[in-house]
This record gives structure tokens, sequence and C-alpha cells, in this order.
């Protein structure tokens, strides 16, 4: 049998399994044919974004911005923090005495969070509310900050940067939140040298099935402590982080270095990955199979004052977008960015997926009327979807994090292209150290990277399900992961087979899980989200 034979037959296996999960369940509905109120509803959803969205999004984020200023230099947050994990126990006591007569999870509701789907279980679950969103303490001397769940990265950049600090994975996106990338993961291109979020997370102070109070490190609670992340909230509620922070320089010397084939980008890619501590920041963008540009950077604490561009002024191209022109002129290329708007330099265009929002947002004309108002909130966005536009969405629209061994990269390449020919793609590099847990790595400090998909499908044979559950298995067969705010059409048994779940098993035991919480299949499963 030839490998294309193999391969078909893989196909087709795949498809019949696909059958099987969706027929069987009855929850999954197959694509529907684009009607032209959809057509009319994606493509000038622009203009309630632009003149509604952003302006909401913009004022929301400014006062914000000061609340969060106030609190912390008042030093409010720590008295409140123990009102507030009280408020979390009192719920549980209660929920305990009603007669707990459903699973419990946050009262959040799904449109706030970052993902793209919402929990369809936040219906029928008991829900505690859980309003924890500020930094409670900064001890340089510990070089740790301590945060509550909801704190994003917008927030924490702009409290440490300052005062010469910041967390030692500062993922990308503004408005990430610590609690999300605690229970699911974080990527970002220091993870070559720091790892995942996890990581970097020092303790983990939580509440448990039966209203307790914990805290769980390395050395206090271990067991639990190597559970808590990608454990989506199904082993207690998280009140409390401590994270890492480093001391940082103002500037990034970023250089852009164009390749033009496969082999290529892998070679400088890899090469950039395994270098240790030369390079503080490693990427890459993929623009086609064959074409793309791998960024190294170091922080500098000054410019080359004809090389400085601040990227993240309103006025400025989107960053994808100015990657491309370094990709077009063919040469290497270094620039000087403030370290800021380097952490935050997908956070404007969310990544590449506000062309589709906004078609003629890179246009100079907005970008200097309106530039400073974006990007709308992904939450806001969620909010105001349109039955219409989820349809459309859910059957021509991709997005998904793989996480794959480096030694595989070329070929998850070829996959990608091959079910998807989403571009550009982001690929960013991690290490994965050897630890207990959710994630196990047989070798010590592997190199793993994390492949980001999100698009429109350029292939005329996209399926939903059929093209993700053979990404899936690719991703399986590879000894890889997904990441859990995605799409799932995994199985229960293909989910198991792909997280080690036996430590995780043993702390559901040990703390009274089973009745208390979902389990993180249940939570993230395709057929639970809407």
């Amino acid at each position: 049998m030839t490998s294309v034979q193999r391969r078909n037959v893989g196909r087709r296996k795949v498809e019949d399994e696909t059958r099987e999960v969706a027929d069987a369940a009855g929850k999954i509905a197959p694509p529907q044919t684009k009607s032209w109120l959809a057509y009319i509803l994606i493509n000038y959803r622009w203009v309630l974004v632009c003149f509604f969205l952003l302006p909401v999004s913009f004022l929301y984020d400014f006062l914000f911005y000061l609340r969060s200023k106030a609190i912390f230099y008042l030093n409010s947050a720590p008295s409140k923090h123990k009102e507030r994990v009280k408020q979390v126990q009192d719920q549980i006591i209660r929920w305990s005495k009603d007669g707990r007569k459903s699973p419990m999870c946050t009262a959040r509701p799904g449109w706030q969070n970052i993902s793209y789907r919402r929990g369809k279980y936040k219906k029928t679950l008991s829900n505690i509310s859980i309003n924890m969103m500020d930094i409670l303490e900064v001890n340089t001397t510990a070089r740790t900050v301590r945060v509550e769940p909801l704190v994003t990265m917008g927030q924490l950049s702009a409290m440490l940067s300052p005062m010469g600090w910041a967390i030692a994975i500062v993922a990308e996106l503004d408005d990430l939140t610590v609690g999300g990338l605690v229970m699911g993961t974080g990527i970002e291109t220091s993870s070559h040298r720091f790892g995942l979020f996890q990581h970097i997370c020092k303790s983990y102070e939580l509440v448990l099935a039966d209203g307790t109070l914990t805290t769980c490190s390395k050395d206090e609670n271990p067991d639990l402590f190597y559970s808590v992340p990608w454990s989506y909230g199904t082993l207690g509620f998280l009140t409390a982080v401590e994270i890492e922070i480093v001391p940082i320089k103002p500037y990034v010397k970023l250089d852009y270095h164009p390749v033009k084939s496969l082999d290529e980008a892998y070679e400088v890619f890899e090469a950039a990955a395994n270098a240790g501590d030369k390079h503080h920041f490693v990427e890459m963008l993929m623009y086609g199979l064959h074409s793309g540009v791998v960024m190294t950077g170091s922080m500098v604490d000054k410019p080359e004052s004809d090389k400085l561009n601040a990227i993240g002024d309103w006025h400025k191209p989107w960053f994808f977008k100015h990657v491309e022109s370094k990709l077009i002129a063919s040469k290497h290329h270094t620039e000087y960015i403030p370290l800021r708007d380097y952490f935050h330099r997908h956070s404007r265009s969310i990544f590449w997926e506000i062309q589709d929002i906004i078609p003629f947002g890179n246009n100079i004309l907005f970008r200097f009327l309106l530039g400073w108002m974006v990007p709308p909130k992904v939450s806001l966005l969620k909010l105001t979807q349109s039955d219409a536009i989820k349809e459309l969405y859910d059957n021509h629209h991709f997005i998904q994090d793989m996480l794959v061994p480096i030694t595989s990269l070329k070929e998850s390449l070829e996959v990608f292209d091959r079910e998807v020919k989403i571009y550009p793609l982001w690929i960013c590099p991690f290490k994965l150290p050897s630890e207990p847990g959710m994630l196990k790595s047989s070798e010590s400090d592997k190199m793993f990277v994390d492949i980001g998909a999100y698009g429109v499908p350029q292939v005329s044979n996209f399926h939903p399900i059929h093209t993700t559950r053979r990404v899936e298995k690719f991703v399986r067969e590879h000894n890889g992961f997904q990441m859990l705010y995605a799409d799932s059409y995994l199985t229960e048994e293909e989910f198991e087979s792909m997280f080690d779940h036996s430590l995780y098993n043993e702390m559901r035991k040990k703390y009274g899980c089973d009745g208390a919480f979902p389990r993180v299949f249940g939570k993230v499963s395709r057929s639970v989200r809407e």
C-alpha cells in the first residue's frame, strides 16, 4: 500500500469515527448552507463594531485602568481579597446545605471569557460568583507578584512595566486572564526559556469542594500544585496565584529573518528556539507553506535612534502586516520596539482575526481616525453575535492551537496546509519540563511548538468536524496536545489518551471532587459548548 493510499484509508477511518461521534450524540449539526442574511450580517458587521463596540470597549478599558491604578496604590485589594474568599466559601457551604443538587462552576458568563465558545454547562450547574480582579502584592525581593484570577495581561504589564518588572511570560492579548492561563494554558515568545504559563507560577490559592481554603506549591501540597494546570476549574475555585517576575529593559531589539522554504524555516526557527538564553523572544509567522518570517528579540536599554518603531501607536499598521512587509522585502531587518508594545503586538488586530470583522481596518485613513479605539473587546463581540453569525463561524471558521514536539514541526505545517490552508500561522516554541500533571514529557526540557491557526480555511473540502478530527488524530499520534479553549471533537477516551489523568484522578478522589465539579472533558468537549 502506498503512502497516499494509507493516508486515504486513515482519513476515511477518522471520518467514519467522526460520524459515529456526531450522530450518536445528536448534538452537532452538519454545516448548513450559508444564507444571504448571514452573508449580510457577517460582511457588514463592521457598522456595529465601529460605531458602537469600539467606543464602548475604549471607555470600559479606560475606566477599568483608572480603577486598577487606584486600588493598587491605595493598597485596598489585600483586605478586600479576604472578604471575597469568604464570600466564595459561604456560597459553597450554602450549596452543600441545599443538597449538592448539581456540580459547581464559576458564575462568570460565557461571553466574558476570551475563548470563542460559551459553555452550555453554565445553564445547568450551580454557579458560584467569583469577582476577583485585583493585583494583591508585588514583591521585588522574592521576584513575585500575587494576583487574583481575573487579573489580565494588560493590567499586569501596565502596572509592572513602570516599576521595571514583568511576569516572565506575558501572553500577547490584553484581555487574557491569569486564571484562564493557569486552568487552560498560556504560551508566549519567552516560553522557549521559561516553559508554559504554569511553569512561572509559584503557588496557587484555592477554595476546595468542602469550602476549605488551601495553598499549594512545589513544597506544599505538591500533588495538587501539579494537578491544577489544565484542570479547567474542576479541582477547586482558584482565588489567587503567585507568579514569577523578571527585571526588564525598556526596548526590544527585534531581528526579522525572512525564510523562503519549509526546510529553511525549520532550520532557522529550530536553531533560534534551542539557543538557550541567547534570545529573550522567539516567534515565527508563516505566510505560506514555504514562506515566513522568523523573529528573534532581546531586551536592550537604548535603541538606535533611526531604528525605533513604536508599533503599538494607534496609527501604525497591524503587526502581522508589518511582518509581512519584511517577507516581501526579502532581507534581514533589525528594529527597536518599546517593550510593552512588543508584549501586546498582536492585541490591536486580535492576531489577524480583526480583518474579517473590519476588512478595511488596516487602511491608513481608518487607523488615523479610529485606530486609537481598536481593538473591540472579544467579550463584546461574542455578546453581540447573532445566530446567523454563530452558524457562519461554526461552519466556515477554524480556531486551534496545537502543541507538538519541534521535531514534528515540518510535518505539522504540511498537515495544516493540506487541511485548512490558513495563513498567517503563529508558531511559538516552548520548553516542556518533565513534571507531574496533565502534560508529561519523557525527556527533561523537551522543546515543543505551538501552531496557532485562526481564520477562514482556504480549502474546498473543509468540514468543521471531519477536518478538526483529522488534525486532532495527527497531533495525538505525534505525542502532542490540543489547547482546551478550542473546539475539541475528541471522544472522552481519546481525550484521556492525549492528557495524563493519573494524578488528576487521584486529586479528585482525595479532595472529594466527584459530584462537586465536572471532569475536564465535561467542560471542554465541543458537545458541551455553544
